[in-house]
């Protein structure tokens, strides 16, 4: 038996007015054939688990289409189009090559959005659903910051999505939906899916799962699972940056030939997200709040720059924390800034070389003005690293192209990258020669997903309230495409459980 894996990713921010082009996926993955095992084949992404399931099942993988960009604005119409061609080409060539094959495993994300499709997502699924046809199995991983629609749900045979965040298991999901392709192809089982929209956004800061706040709801569905009947559940925390119909949280459940159990199970996670809605509201913390409060602690301590969160699509050049730490003149702080203008300024100047620089607030003007001030450029690096461990992201090989390190006499020590990098890897500091157990205050342009990078060297981790793109307080962004009304944002929302009807 032969199955083929495609994935097409990305976590479209529609808060923020630049778009995503194609080269932003050229710069991360655009790869056919072969290209996906010997590129991310070994990697803890689901791809990897999705090679390494398969085969260990006695399963031929073929991999045909990889499209992945780092999370940003809207993908272009032109683009979506592009992306959508060299994927369906790809496919033919596959089909060319090797005939018919038994079954397909998927990888969208859940919040991708385009110009012309809002539910990106919902609609390559459907469109490869009805290009393959429906008899042959197609099974998908989701990233739980996806906004489930009832698109995706009837386009696939089943959905799995990661149980953790910061996202730890992402190919441990990709090896489960591996097995449950296996035990399909084989007659075993017959995935029979429901899933659970209640009217309900969690915000980005309670989406941390080992809290106390989703504990229960994971425990819940763990509990499910020991049901033989049950082969997979999954929760969609959601994204709040994508403006768009589908915007929320969900349930799925799958069971075997058994559409009843999986809507009334789905039912009963939905109904748990909908009694514990108070429970999942944003606990807020202000950036000059944080400071006091991080200054008193031992360090290192973590800021974490929600409005600047790179993962969920931000410009990563926010100087906010920036300023005011050096407002105070706080010694032993880092902070990394997407700035490839300052870096080539760093090159041109040389290392040990002192200089004026307009640090960072270059994108838009949500996220600050540039930090003016003089430093000291300490070093000069290529900004490539591997990440061993499993990390947020799943990725192992990184890129964040030409990188300069910079020092102020008060003890500010800047990274300056030429590409945007969410902070999922301490290697991205070590590889530049940095020692993150040096400073008292570091940075982190994410909410939940540096969790696991910076938790093992930072006693104290504070989630900042800064504004911007991705700003925590989700209330104060311009939803126009929303369901209404949808908790929070109306408060007196009431709803009765309701499932996804079959297609």
């Amino acid at each position: 038996m032969r199955v083929g894996i495609l994935a097409l990713l990305h976590e479209s921010n529609t808060f923020i007015s630049q778009p995503t082009h194609l080269e932003h996926f050229e710069q991360s993955w655009l790869l056919e054939g072969d290209q996906v095992r010997s590129q991310i084949g070994a990697s803890h992404h689901e791809v990897g688990g999705f090679f390494e399931g398969l085969e260990a099942a006695g399963i031929e993988p073929i991999g045909v289409f990889a499209g992945r960009a780092t999370p940003y604005g809207t993908i272009t119409a032109k683009t979506f189009d592009q992306l959508l061609s060299r994927l369906f080409a790809a496919i033919e060539k596959t089909l060319a090559q090797h005939g018919p094959l038994d079954g397909w495993l998927l990888a969208p994300h859940g919040a991708t959005v385009s110009e012309e499709y809002p539910d990106a997502d919902g609609h390559w699924l459907s469109v490869v659903r009805a290009h393959l046809g429906l008899h042959v199995p197609l099974i998908a991983t989701l990233d739980p910051h996806g906004n489930l629609s009832p698109e995706m749900v009837h386009a696939c045979d089943a959905l799995i999505s990661y149980r953790s965040n910061p996202h730890l298991d992402q190919r441990a999901r990709g090896v489960e939906a591996a097995k449950l392709m296996a035990r399909t192809l084989r007659g075993e089982v017959q995935p029979t899916m429901a899933a659970c929209l209640p009217p309900l956004a969690i915000n980005i800061e309670r989406q941390l799962t080992s809290e106390p706040q989703l504990r229960g709801l994971y425990e819940l569905a763990d509990r499910m699972c020991s049901n033989p009947a049950v082969l997979s559940n999954s929760i969609m925390l959601g994204f709040p940056y994508a403006d768009v119909a589908e915007m929320g949280s969900a349930a799925i459940v799958v069971t075997d030939q058994n559409l009843t159990l999986a809507q009334q199970l789905a039912a009963e996670l939905g109904g748990y997200l909908w009694s514990h809605r108070d429970e999942y509201l944003g606990q807020m913390i202000e950036p000059a709040d944080a400071l006091d409060r991080a200054v008193s602690l031992d360090g290192p301590v973590c800021l974490l720059d929600m409005g600047d969160n790179v993962g969920g699509g931000s410009p990563a050049d926010s100087t906010l924390l920036a300023q005011e730490i050096w407002r105070r003149q706080i010694p032993d702080s880092f902070v990394c800034l997407y700035d490839p203008e300052s870096v080539q300024q760093a090159v041109d100047a040389g290392p040990a070389a002192r200089l004026q620089m307009k640090l960072g607030g270059k994108t838009d003007q949500q996220h600050g003005e540039p930090l003016a001030a003089e430093f000291q450029v300490v070093s000069l690096h290529d900004g490539k690293f591997t990440e061993p461990e499993a990390r947020h992201g799943g990725l192992t090989d990184c890129d964040q192209g030409p990188t300069a390190v910079v020092q102020s006499d008060h003890g500010l020590t800047v990274m300056l990258t030429s590409e945007r990098m969410p902070p999922f890897s301490l290697q991205q500091l070590i590889s530049c020669n940095i020692d993150p157990r040096a400073f008292h205050l570091l940075v982190a342009k994410g909410v939940n997903a540096p969790v696991a990078a910076y938790a093992p060297v930072c006693p104290h981790l504070i989630r900042v309230n800064t504004a911007g793109c991705t700003t925590a307080d989700m209330e104060a962004l311009n939803f126009q495409r929303r369901r209404k009304p949808m908790f929070p944002f109306e408060r007196d929302t009431t709803w009765t459980s309701e499932v996804v009807p079959p297609a």
